[in-house]
């Protein structure tokens, strides 16, 4: 990791995220460029959404970069991120597939309750304040036997941040069954190099 990714994430609450959206691709986990990066994420994905055709909540999309995997799987994707910058990429890279991009907080995304089969997020849960608050207000959002899919893990090394994969399964409880943690940390195709942090995805029904 480097210095300059440890300096992002140990501010990620603080980012201007207009100014870093024009870069922000750049990253090989953000943008999925190189083909075996674009083909590790879409296994995974694959593996952690319905194998049907469902509607499916991007929360904090960034770029647009898991809604069109996730569209282009036969999923009918909501996208929302609070970046107007973000959202006008997110735009352009989802043009023409079945997927709506809003703007709006992740902690309260502007869609109707109980409307998605899944709620994904990816690496966002931990800069929000009262993740418990959050989570039961994203269970509002499910339809009955809809799950989560929750990409985290804890970043940097003077100063670690993040949610280890033990605190989300805890805050998960009271709103979800059938808790699967997945390991990510040993998947270098997923990051475009060799991580040796915790980073891990939750699969959870509800």
């Amino acid at each position: 990791m480097t210095n300059e990714r440890e300096r992002t994430v140990a501010t990620g609450a603080d980012v201007d995220w207009d100014a870093a959206a024009a870069a922000f691709d750049d990253e090989p986990d953000h943008g999925l460029r190189a083909p075996e990066v674009r083909a590790a994420w879409a296994a995974r994905l694959r593996s952690w959404l319905p194998a049907h055709p469902c509607d499916v909540l991007d929360l904090g999309c960034g770029t647009g970069s898991l809604s069109l995997l996730a569209a282009g799987q036969g999923h009918r994707v909501t996208a929302v991120d609070s970046s107007p910058a973000m959202v006008a990429l997110a735009r352009a890279k989802l043009a023409g597939q079945d997927a709506e991009v809003l703007r709006g907080e992740a902690a309260a995304p502007p869609v109707a309750e109980g409307r998605h089969d899944v709620v994904l997020v990816r690496h966002v849960l931990w800069t929000l304040p009262e993740p418990a608050h959050v989570l039961r207000h994203w269970r509002t959002l499910l339809r009955p036997g809809g799950r989560f899919v929750l990409v985290e893990g804890v970043w940097g090394t003077l100063s670690p941040v993040g949610t280890p994969a033990a605190r989300l399964t805890a805050l998960l409880a009271p709103v979800a069954r059938r808790v699967h943690v997945e390991r990510l940390s040993d998947d270098p195709l997923l990051w475009g190099k060799t991580v040796d942090d915790e980073r891990y995805a939750v699969v959870a029904s509800v």
